[in-house]
């Protein structure tokens, strides 16, 4: 991959919440960021309904009122972290629905939220997004959204609606002239591989490893489809203060936190995607760099 000061690549990824960029692909961000590509974060909504995770904040006075301004306050300050650019959508946060254990009946999303908003309304959002940012890559969720949150499936599903449709003139005619992004890739930043790695590393150093219940569970679930690895070991630290800059959202003593990055960069030194659609050639394919086969500007097919 080489890019130029007069033009260069474009990576745009599409996140539900404030925090889910520092969580997931944050070293790709930073990385691509570093190398001269232009890397653009959608965060679909502003975080509203999400709970305070941290516990040493849960009992500040006023958090709760004040949470979409510190929410947001926390998105400004990982996006300087990373190195790179930010888009709200502008789309209410849904909340985790409570299943009701004596029924088993999952509550519906609130009026109004993201996930209750029709396609067309918040994927003409996004859409005009693409049409001026011109992104030759897209990134998101697979379609479970990487865990069941109504927000994060969502958001692929508006991903995918975008990079669809986008490049189409005859959808949403007044968002801007038609632009085709080229590739679109789903984010799998856990797979059970690389748990199963940096728990055995972690192990034989003596230390209290936090996957092994996940790694149980994950064994349970279908198989993670990846095709590209993306060396950025080096931005591991940046990818933690990233994710230590939304504090209300982890637990600096928890689990986020417990493995060393030089573990993870010796162990795991890669973040992981599956290449979903393509328009210059086939998904099923082998890759260290997202803009892997790819030219600078070319024209929207």
């Amino acid at each position: 991959m080489k890019t130029e000061e007069s033009q260069s690549f474009r990576l745009l990824a599409v996140h539900a919440h404030p925090d889910d960029e520092s969580s997931k692909g944050a070293a790709t961000l930073a990385h691509y960021a570093a190398a001269g590509v232009r890397v653009l974060v959608v965060t679909c909504t502003g975080g509203e309904r999400g709970d305070v995770i941290n516990p040493k904040m849960k009992d500040l006075d006023g958090i709760t009122e004040r949470i979409h301004q510190i929410r947001s306050d926390e998105m400004s300050r990982a996006v300087e972290i990373l190195g790179i650019e930010h888009r709200w959508l502008g789309f209410i946060d849904s909340g985790f629905p409570q299943i009701d254990e004596a029924t088993g009946i999952v509550p519906s999303v609130p009026g109004g939220s993201f996930a209750a908003t029709p396609i067309e309304i918040s994927g003409s959002a996004l859409v005009e997004i693409v049409r001026n940012f011109r992104p030759h890559v897209m990134t998101t969720y697979d379609e479970l959204g990487g865990y069941p949150h109504p927000d994060h499936i969502r958001a692929h599903q508006v991903a995918l609606h975008a990079y669809e449709v986008a490049g189409d003139p005859t959808f949403y005619q007044d968002m801007g002239e038609p632009w085709q992004p080229l590739k679109l890739y789903y984010n799998q930043q856990f797979p059970l591989e690389r748990m199963i790695a940096l728990d055995a590393a972690m192990r034989e150093r003596g230390l209290t490893s936090p996957y092994g219940e996940r790694i149980a569970k994950y064994e349970q679930s279908r198989p993670t489809r990846i095709t590209t690895h993306v060396r950025c070991a080096e931005f591991f630290d940046q990818r933690e203060q990233a994710l230590r800059a939304h504090a209300t959202q982890v637990d600096f003593d928890g689990p986020w936190f417990a493995c060393p990055i030089e573990i993870q960069q010796s162990v795991w030194p890669t973040e992981e995607y599956e290449l979903a659609r393509s328009k210059v050639g086939s998904v099923d394919v082998v890759e260290s760099d997202l803009f892997a086969d790819l030219q600078l500007d070319l024209p929207a097919l």
